[in-house]
This record gives structure tokens, C-alpha cells and sequence, in this order.
């Protein structure tokens, strides 16, 4: 029996966000020209993919979308979303959510916030491998040298991401 994952095409400034769903739960959110990682991780979370383009995403990750980008940090739609890894990795993308918007954190300082601060490469591994970035703020994860380092969307997006929040906090200041 196979398992259908939707895949729906979202327009962003940055480019088109591909979401996929499974059973009304986002299960992946990346950059179209990322396609490719999106079904290899997938497909190794899920067996028998038949995968679907079109559909619907959920309704709040929708929302929430709509509203970020037109600058209005909402509520994160973690309801809407099945975050499915080890529970290490859930532990990182717990913590990404907990990184406010319009800062910034080291790998490092992310490791140490977790109670393991030489964990820092285990919890690179595991922002790399967050299956629903943006709303998962990956992005927002920097080396410790403050540099911009390690995003799947390219860093010119992680650069336009942290503008983009930085300039919705001063907006809202």
C-alpha cells in the first residue's frame, strides 16, 4: 500500500515553496529547486510514496505563509505540521521555534541551549536536515563568527529571511 504525499506550489519572494502533505499535515516545506531533497528525505521517512502534484496544504501553514511574508509574525501553525525524525532531532527543531523572530543563534549557542555543547555538529546535521524550513526557522541558525553559513535555500535567501525579520520587528517597534 502507498502512501500519497501532495505537493503544492506556493509563490513567495523568494521563488516558489514547494509543500508536501500526507494526510492533511505538512510534512515538508523547502524551495522548489530543492525538489530533489525534498523526496529523498521523504522517501526515507515514508515508504511507497506516490507522490501527487496539486492538492491543498493546510489551510493555516497557508495563513501563516501569507502573513510572514507580507511582514506579520503569527503564531507558528505547528498543529498543522508532522514533524517526523529521531527525537534528537525534534529536540533542534524545537528548539529553531524557540529562536525569536529577527535573531540569531550559533550552532553552537543552540547546542549549548540543548544541554550538550559538544553536540554541535549532530545539531548542524539536524538543521540540515529540518523538513519545514521557514516556518521551522533554520534559517536563523549562524556560525559562530557571526557569518552566514549552511542553508539549503542559499544564502542570499537566509540573508533575505533575516532582513525580512529584522525589518518586521523594527516595523512593529
Amino acid at each position: 500500500m502507498s502512501t500519497q504525499i501532495n505537493v503544492v506550489r506556493y509563490a513567495s519572494p523568494l521563488g516558489k515553496l514547494s509543500l508536501a502533505s500526507i494526510d492533511g499535515k505538512l510534512v515538508h516545506l523547502d524551495f522548489e529547486d530543492n525538489d530533489d531533497r525534498l523526496k529523498t528525505i521523504q522517501s526515507r521517512r515514508f515508504k511507497n510514496l506516490e507522490w501527487i502534484e496539486g492538492g491543498t496544504a493546510p489551510a493555516d501553514v497557508i495563513s501563516w505563509l501569507d502573513g510572514y511574508f507580507a511582514g506579520n509574525v503569527g503564531a507558528l501553525p505547528m498543529h498543522a505540521i508532522n514533524m517526523i525524525g529521531t527525537d534528537f532531532q525534534k529536540s533542534v527543531w524545537d528548539a529553531l521555534t524557540k529562536i525569536p523572530s529577527g535573531q540569531s543563534l550559533s550552532y553552537a549557542g543552540l547546542a549549548d541551549q540543548l544541554g550538550n555543547p559538544k553536540a554541535v555538529r549532530a545539531v548542524a546535521r539536524a538543521n540540515a536536515l529540518n523538513p519545514v524550513s521557514i516556518i521551522v526557522p533554520c534559517h536563523r541558525v549562524i556560525g559562530s563568527n557571526g557569518t552566514l553559513t549552511g542553508y539549503a535555500g542559499g544564502l542570499d535567501r537566509k540573508k533575505w529571511l533575516l532582513d525580512h525579520e529584522a525589518a518586521m520587528l523594527a516595523n512593529a517597534a
